[in-house]
């Protein structure tokens, strides 16, 4: 019933260009595609309200593409993550993401600031496709094939990322004093 009323809502937006159409979608997705950015920003709240910001104007701008071969939230995270990659593409020419910059974009300002600071440095540890992984499946609650969707991956591939970013999280965890219980 979801995706019927994201296909109504879009097509009131892409036929009429309905601002208020869009602006339910975006309230809908609006926590979602943040909690994502702030995963993978390792708890950058700025950054990843500007990421979000630019996601919503590239959905809205480009609403008349959406095919409906998929749903709206997968197309949607799909221009998610290439918003975050575009950003760190425009990064890398000016610095490499390392331990250090990410230790300081994980600031004071969480509420249980030790665990949180602990799982960004972990995910921080992560190739930026592992981490995308982990944060759709674990903290976004998508299933393997619309993670396949979002990042243009194979099940497989998708399933090996989500492998190989537990055991390096669980390692890096280990060693920082979580026992696993």
């Amino acid at each position: 019933m979801s995706q019927l009323n994201d296909i109504a809502l879009v097509t009131q937006v892409a036929v009429f260009r309905n601002t208020r159409a869009f602006d339910q979608l975006v309230r809908k997705y609006q926590s979602p595609v943040r909690r994502f950015f702030l995963n993978l920003t390792c708890g950058d709240r700025e950054l990843s309200d500007d990421l979000a910001q630019e996601t919503f104007l590239k959905a809205y701008t480009h609403i008349a593409s959406f095919k409906n071969l998929s749903g709206f939230s997968t197309w949607l995270y799909r221009i998610a993550y290439n918003e975050f990659y575009d950003y760190l593409r425009s990064r890398k020419e000016t610095d490499d993401l390392d331990i250090a910059l990410v230790d300081a974009q994980c600031s004071v300002r969480q509420e249980d600031i030790g665990q949180r600071m602990d799982l960004y440095r972990a995910l921080a540890t992560l190739k930026e496709i592992e981490r995308t992984c982990i944060t759709l499946f674990y903290m976004e609650d998508q299933s393997i094939e619309k993670i396949a969707g979002i990042t243009g991956c194979p099940t497989g591939t998708v399933k090996s990322h989500l492998s190989r970013a537990k055991e390096k999280m669980a390692s890096y965890l280990k060693k920082n004093g979580y026992d696993g219980k």
